[in-house]
């Protein structure tokens, strides 16, 4: 589709600057005309192939440009469900000027690589806000493990379930209630009581909400964030991190 597009630009522009003055209008052509100007037109790009290359840069650019503008659209819309649900845990400054919204999966190799990232984050940033989006999409142990965090936080509250997330993010192994359950107790939590919780309706209405937001979001995959107003998905390296939330002061 983006080829066809490109092309379709290409020909364009190359029209224009083979026939000045002309209106672009391959419908008012004969079919011998037809032929002879496409010819023409593959016998330009075939001798500036850059043309279609700097087309091709010129539209990924508007398309960047046009999914930005959607997607700081959605923040908006969505902005209640991403930065004040009630339910959502919050660590670093809950007063910080910046927000960020993570959405998480535990089984998710980037996750794991952004949990490093956002730790030193907060470690140096004491003005950034993390919120955290419970959003189980790669295999059964993440919707296991997603389970046992929020079931966790209902029963023992923000403090156990952030002691869950710190350890359910770093752990190895094979995911099963069984190991689970033995993860709360070495946490110094009750982990069968956890595990009993993890089908309460609770549990259920949180994760319907986190998916729901992620489907209006357009998430697809993990992690994504929201970075204060607008949205960056994939995994970021701190400096590209602390670049964004360098420009989101800057504009106030």
């Amino acid at each position: 589709m983006k080829i066809t597009r490109t092309l379709a630009l290409t020909t364009a522009l190359t029209f224009a600057a083979v026939m000045p003055g002309q209106a672009f209008d391959l419908s008012s052509m004969t079919d011998d005309e037809r032929n002879a100007f496409r010819d023409e037109v593959r016998a330009y790009l075939m001798d500036n192939p850059e043309v279609l290359m700097e087309a091709i840069g010129v539209l990924e650019e508007r398309q960047a440009a046009a999914q930005e503008t959607m997607d700081n659209d959605l923040v908006k819309v969505n902005a209640e469900a991403l930065f004040d649900d009630g339910y959502s845990h919050i660590s670093g400054n809950p007063d910080g000027d910046i927000t960020i919204v993570e959405f998480v999966d535990y089984q998710c190799g980037y996750c794991r690589k952004s949990y490093d990232v956002l730790q030193e984050l907060l470690e140096k940033d004491t003005g950034v806000r993390l919120i955290l989006k419970e959003f189980p999409i790669l295999s059964e142990a993440s919707m296991l493990s997603a389970r046992f965090a929020i079931s966790g936080q209902q029963l023992f509250g923000e403090d156990a379930y952030a002691k869950l997330h710190d350890a359910l993010i770093t752990l190895r192994g094979n995911v099963t209630t069984a190991s689970l359950t033995k993860l709360g107790d070495d946490l110094g939590l009750d982990g069968q009581a956890i595990a009993d919780g993890m089908e309460a309706p609770e549990v259920d209405a949180i994760l319907a909400e986190n998916r729901a937001l992620g489907q209006r979001l357009q998430i697809t995959g993990t992690p994504a964030f929201v970075m204060h107003d607008s949205m960056a998905r994939g995994y970021m390296p701190l400096e590209q991190m602390e670049q964004i939330i360098a420009t989101k002061r800057d504009e106030g």
